[in-house]
């Protein structure tokens, strides 16, 4: 649904009246708290060219402009974000070293894996960055499927044919193709990667037929024909893909599933590190660069205290623990 004038201006109002809250709080605070560091590292756990490595990127030049230090991104992939998960994990606790992470490396991992961090217990949350639907999408020269049932009818019809592309074992990628399996009585073997960006490649290469992405990365290919989106996650359909319905809309009920992601600190990390920490990437998040991102990929503006993330993560664990239970997931 298209704005009017006047609630674009308002809306603009607001966003300005946001920045310039959280602008005071952060000079409050800083002059109180300072990082006793020289650059503040945020760890993406997966390759570049996924939506954990974009999102890292949107939010590091705001956040190095307001906590006056350079906000570097460094790539950690493997074993599924659990190699940078856990580096993070034991990083010294001053807010020099973040994560940016997602329900796969913080809640559903810990699932799957014999662990040696939980990172339930080894970070502690500092703001959410980015709630974010799926697409379920296909190689159109590889599959001549339009709709999910059209899909089922192929998996269906050749139950060895067809293989489904994840970013890793355990990841929301991962468990929604299992969750096909599972509700339909179909098969379909998982490719893992090590991370969403080689899936894709893969996928549009025609090396893998099927796969759900996060709009984020997937639009682009969408518009240039090289992938066809066939539903998405959502429990609406989503702006940026209108006439694409939702999976719930074409037959699998209550399959809704958001991937989000948000910025993490090693446990023991002080308090007004991680007050300090949390205002620089609200004030990021309300940037008019993220804003108009952020709207690109479906995401609502998610933005708050670290507390609530705190809440909103001890309330999504076992949600996904039921998901992997009900999936039938296992590490490949």
């Amino acid at each position: 649904m298209k704005q009017t004038r006047l609630q674009r201006n308002a809306k603009k109002c607001w966003q300005a009246t946001v920045l310039a809250a959280i602008a005071m709080m952060i000079g409050g605070t800083a002059g109180a708290q300072k990082l006793d560091c020289n650059s503040v590292i945020i760890v993406s756990p997966y390759p570049p060219g996924g939506t954990t490595d974009i999102l890292a990127r949107m939010l590091s030049p705001s956040m190095q402009e307001h906590l006056g230090v350079p906000v570097i991104v460094d790539n950690k992939p493997g074993a599924s974000s659990n190699i940078g998960t856990e580096f993070v994990g034991r990083a010294k606790p001053d807010g020099c070293t973040l994560l940016l992470g997602n329900n796969t490396g913080v809640v559903i991992n810990r699932n799957l894996y014999n662990l040696r961090l939980d990172p339930m217990k080894s970070l502690v949350p500092i703001a959410e960055v980015a709630a974010v639907p799926l697409v379920l999408y296909v190689n159109p020269k590889a599959m001549s499927a339009t709709t999910p049932a059209e899909l089922l009818d192929a998996l269906k019809k050749d139950p060895q044919k067809y293989s489904f592309a994840s970013g890793g074992s355990g990841s929301p990628q991962h468990l929604a193709g299992e969750m096909i399996k599972q509700s339909k009585s179909v098969e379909m073997l998982h490719v893992p990667y090590r991370g969403q960006g080689p899936a894709l490649s893969d996928v549009i290469a025609g090396h893998v037929p099927i796969a759900f992405e996060t709009t984020t990365v997937l639009l682009p290919h969408v518009k240039s024909g090289a992938v066809r989106p066939l539903a998405t996650t959502s429990q609406n359909r989503i702006e940026v893909l209108p006439d694409v319905p939702t999976m719930v809309e074409s037959g699998f009920p209550d399959f809704v599933i958001e991937n989000w992601y948000g910025v993490f600190a090693p446990s023991e990390t002080p308090r007004p590190v991680v007050e300090l920490l949390n205002k620089a990437v609200n004030l990021a998040l309300h940037s008019p660069r993220a804003v108009e991102a952020l709207q690109k990929m479906g995401s609502s503006d998610v933005s708050g205290s670290a507390q609530q993330f705190t809440d909103f993560i001890a309330k999504e664990a076992p949600v996904w623990t039921d998901v992997v239970q009900k999936s039938g997931a296992k590490v490949d």
